[in-house]
């Protein structure tokens, strides 16, 4: 089954940096949490993360199969700074070449077009050096930021699905983003 490559050095472009997910990462999430008492539920999870739970995920590596996650990425302004979000690849079909893309950006950081960023550079490496065809995005109908983020970032907006996923319980609707 095919993988997506040994990802050696960070990825790069001006403004953003995306380099694979370190155990220095967990106090910005924490905070990240803390500052945004939304954000875990805006990542599908029914409470934040603990210290441990997210020490367990790094030490499960860049690709957590246990939380369905082909690689897990740290962004930062330049290689040598401190998380100010992730993004993570998971959903990943091989046969048709389709993965789909999780993002969050600290709340401190937000409107700064780091998403922007991020999204487009994640984006073209996957279309150009994994072999993908297809990355998809999926939002709440209601998270404008994320939407316009990755409209910017070349995304095409399909429209909402809904009852699309189950979270804490309930069926919830979701704007579709891809780009091809």
């Amino acid at each position: 089954m095919p993988s997506f490559p040994e990802l050696t050095d960070p990825l790069s472009a001006p403004g953003v940096t995306l380099r694979l997910a370190a155990e220095r990462d967990i106090p910005e999430i924490l905070i990240a949490h803390q500052d945004d008492p939304s954000l875990h539920r805006r990542l599908g999870l029914t409470r934040p993360p603990s210290g441990a739970e997210l020490g367990r995920r790094v030490e499960g590596g860049p690709r957590d199969r246990a939380a369905g996650i082909a690689l897990w990425l740290t962004i930062v302004r330049t290689a040598a700074d401190g998380c100010i979000g992730q993004i993570d690849i998971h959903e990943v079909d091989w046969d048709h070449l389709r993965a789909e893309l999780g993002i969050w950006i600290a709340p401190g950081q937000r409107g700064h077009g780091i998403a922007t960023e991020a999204l487009d550079l994640i984006g073209r490496w996957l279309l150009t050096q994994c072999g993908l065809e297809r990355i998809q995005v999926i939002t709440e109908p209601d998270n404008g930021p994320m939407i316009a983020a990755a409209r910017r970032a070349g995304f095409t907006e399909e429209g909402v699905l809904r009852g699309y996923l189950r979270e804490r319980g309930q069926r919830v609707d979701v704007t579709m983003l891809s780009l091809v």
